[in-house]
């Protein structure tokens, strides 16, 4: 007979397995969502008869709104629950994913695309919020956020493969088809295996003024970089949404001054660890998004989506197994020199490219790059997760993930705005060599940053 204690302990890992597993599919649902759609422009833009200039907003609509309302959702689920905010994201979610495969038109699709964006802003935070609420740090909780990484930061990268899997073999409404029957399955089993937690000060009231601010200064934040890749930083789109994001932005840290419950209060940005995790999570998506499209732009020239797609399973799986391993390896040497060494092998995967003309090679050429970028990619995202989720403590568990999410967003919409624009003036070399140099630069920064922060995260 099984030992009282020892019974006790493996249903308590089962359920937490249970739990992970439901909130980490989500998770990989939503991040996938950013990418899948992609490889399948080219056919959704033939099946809509869609402008060029309007084929962009199928992937802006969903940048916008996940980007904007993140940290509103993330406080949302601090005080009314996490997992019934998980629960309502998630419905939400797979309403617009059948909404946009059933879609017969491109106004139709992009609206459905930035519901789509509501519902994983919602997501995110709240699955990140409960799995570090339930499980208590130490060396679980680092086992559940190297899953929740690998789930996360390999649903960015599966995007590229299975958008074009999907668009070959049954076409392109089954890259949003495809995530209602799994998020219809995840809402069903949250009550049975995610536990509710809310924040300590559950009490409180939203600062709703702060909110609304922070929402608007996002989501025209992400519009004037997403305009000023498409037509030039110089143009009024561009510049008129940066401005008024500013604007925003100053008038949001008013208002949090005044607030007797401010959204962001200024002791969690002062928290060891949490302003290097986001530099962190930012700089990651800056530096390897730009490269990955790149070269998927170049070989999808002359290859199908479903080859194309294809090319990229090297990185998938390198993403994973450095997620997966990145706990111990954190471990072992310390989270802020593991989000070091993750970014230095980013910098070093596309130093790669560069020497290898700028991405033209065959593609057998590209599978050091694809492999070391990915497993530079996993152990980082596994160390700035640990660190920005222990700075955080109990009460604003989903305002802290909802700002590693946001970082990572913003991340992407700075990385593709500038890098772009440079590869489109300058050609793609130039722009590989800047994304090493942001993850090189971090790299250093996070070395030379003081040992007190982050040692909370890696004890």
């Amino acid at each position: 007979m099984t030992p009282a204690p020892l019974a006790a302990r493996r249903d308590r890992t089962g359920s937490r397995a249970a739990m992970v597993a439901v909130l980490c599919t989500a998770q990989f649902v939503v991040v996938l969502d950013a990418t899948i759609v992609a490889v399948a422009l080219p056919a959704i833009r033939r099946s809509l008869d869609m402008a060029t200039a309007d084929l962009q907003w199928v992937v802006s609509a969903y940048t916008l709104a996940f980007a904007g309302v993140l940290v509103l959702a993330g406080r949302l689920a601090d005080l009314h629950g996490r997992r019934r905010v998980f629960m309502a994201g998630l419905a939400l979610f797979s309403a617009a994913s059948l909404a946009c495969g059933l879609s017969g038109s491109a106004a139709g699709l992009i609206a459905g695309r930035a519901v789509q964006g509501l519902g994983a802003a919602a997501v995110a935070p709240s699955a990140l919020a409960a799995i570090t609420a339930a499980i208590p740090d130490g060396a679980a909780r680092r086992r559940a956020l190297g899953v929740w990484t690998a789930a996360a930061a390999g649903g960015g990268a599966t995007g590229w493969l299975l958008g074009g899997v999907i668009t070959e073999a049954v076409g392109w409404p089954w890259v949003f088809l495809v995530n209602v029957p799994i998020g219809a399955a995840a809402v069903a089993l949250a009550p049975l295996v995610v536990p509710e937690s809310r924040s300590e000060d559950a009490s409180r009231r939203l600062d709703l003024g702060g909110a609304l601010t922070v929402t608007a200064a996002l989501a025209l934040l992400v519009f004037g970089l997403t305009r000023a890749q498409l037509t030039g930083p110089g143009s009024p789109e561009a510049m008129g949404g940066t401005a008024g994001a500013l604007v925003l932005l100053a008038l949001f840290v008013r208002i949090e001054r005044r607030a007797p419950d401010p959204l962001v209060p200024s002791a969690l940005l002062r928290a060891d660890g949490l302003v290097r995790a986001n530099l962190a999570a930012g700089a990651l998506t800056a530096s390897t998004t730009p490269p990955l499209l790149l070269c998927v732009l170049e070989l999808g020239r002359e290859r199908s989506p479903l080859e194309t797609g294809a090319l990229f399973a090297p990185f998938n799986l390198a993403v994973i197994a450095g997620s997966l391993l990145g706990p111990r390896f954190a471990r072992a040497i310390g989270v802020r020199s593991a989000m070091a060494a993750g970014l230095a092998g980013i910098g070093a995967g596309i130093l790669w490219l560069l020497a290898i003309a700028g991405g033209r090679a065959a593609p057998l050429a590209l599978l050091p790059s694809f492999v070391v970028m990915g497993v530079g990619l996993g152990c980082a995202s596994v160390a700035s997760t640990a660190a920005g989720t222990a700075a955080a403590g109990a009460s604003r568990e989903g305002v802290a993930s909802a700002l590693l999410n946001t970082a990572a967003q913003l991340g992407t919409a700075v990385g593709v705005a500038v890098l772009l624009s440079v590869a489109a003036a300058a050609g793609s070399r130039a722009a590989f060599a800047g994304a090493a140099a942001v993850a090189l630069t971090t790299a250093a920064l996070g070395l030379r940053a003081p040992r007190r922060a982050c040692a909370q995260a890696s004890s």
